[in-house]
């Protein structure tokens, strides 16, 4: 698609961006809104690219994410790591032939099983657009944050912590959930919680302990947020930085959840550097879309 018009969008569950990419390369239209594939009503994703195509024009577009699981339009194939832009590309699922196509996820086949759709974009451009090592652990924030090694440029394996998720439950529906209410910031109260959760390994009991801290009259309420985010993010570090290797780590995504998670990072005297992730997804559909036809 070298020299072509193309529409990317990055379709999650419940949100999706759009991008319109000119002949180089270049974005010249962007939009996002809440239309994830949860929006769209069973049997509706025809009816839906005809509406995008009215708005964009009759180019190629190239989806990616959420809109390739079993909960989207159809379902594209996961590809064993280690993987690369090429075995994406070759792996494309065309559901409308030269018109539309989904990019394949990424899946741990062998042993722990793991499986992640879009991130695969974000990490393989990262390292296409030199934004990241070409050897290095990543981080990707998020819902369900991705702890990715790359090798060599490509991605060699991965792991998935629930880290968004959980927090969301336990602000909506457990017994911290009226003093969850705050904004999460990135203060004594966080790097304390932070602390607690990389150290001794026992978050199921350390979640109950927020409460019994303000009971006792050692944590705020207006700091339990950020304390149980801390919790969290030091028990997601622990995950990902089990056997990691010397050298920064690439943080990549919303610039709000990076900083956060490099505040964590902090705490372990890890150096990191920080990767938009809109940048790292545009970069990664430009080389999955190279040599397209």
């Amino acid at each position: 698609m070298v020299g072509k018009a193309l529409v990317t969008i990055d379709w999650g569950t419940t949100n999706r961006r759009i991008f319109l990419l000119d002949a180089d390369g270049a974005a010249v239209r962007r939009e996002a809104d809440t239309l994830g594939v949860t929006a769209i009503p069973p049997g509706g994703f025809p009816a839906e690219m005809d509406r995008l195509r009215a708005r964009f024009g009759d180019v190629p577009f190239l989806l990616a994410g959420m809109i390739g699981s079993n909960r989207g339009w159809i379902e594209a194939p996961y590809i064993p790591c280690p993987v690369g832009a090429d075995a994406l590309r070759e792996s494309l699922l065309w559901v409308e032939p030269g018109r539309t196509a989904i990019v394949p996820g990424a899946c741990m086949a062998a042993g722990r099983a793991d499986v992640m759709r879009g991130e695969e974009v974000q990490v393989l451009g990262a390292v296409a657009a030199g934004l990241v090592a070409p050897d290095a652990l990543l981080c990707l924030p998020g819902t369900h944050a991705k702890w990715a090694r790359v090798t060599n440029g490509m991605l060699v394996g991965f792991r998935t912590v629930m880290t968004g998720e959980m927090f969301a439950l336990l602000r909506a529906h457990s017994l911290l959930a009226p003093q969850l209410s705050g904004e999460v910031a990135n203060g004594p109260a966080f790097r304390e919680g932070v602390a607690q959760g990389l150290g001794e390994g026992a978050l199921l009991s350390d979640l109950f302990g927020a409460r019994a801290r303000m009971l006792l009259g050692r944590l705020q309420p207006k700091d339990a947020a950020s304390y149980v985010s801390g919790l969290l993010l030091g028990a997601d570090l622990r995950i990902g930085l089990d056997g990691a290797p010397d050298g920064p780590i690439g943080l990549i995504g919303d610039p709000k959840l990076t900083r956060l998670y490099g505040a964590a990072l902090d705490e372990t005297g890890r150096t990191h550097q920080e990767v938009d992730g809109e940048r790292a997804f545009l970069a990664g559909m430009a080389i999955v879309a190279k040599g397209l036809a």
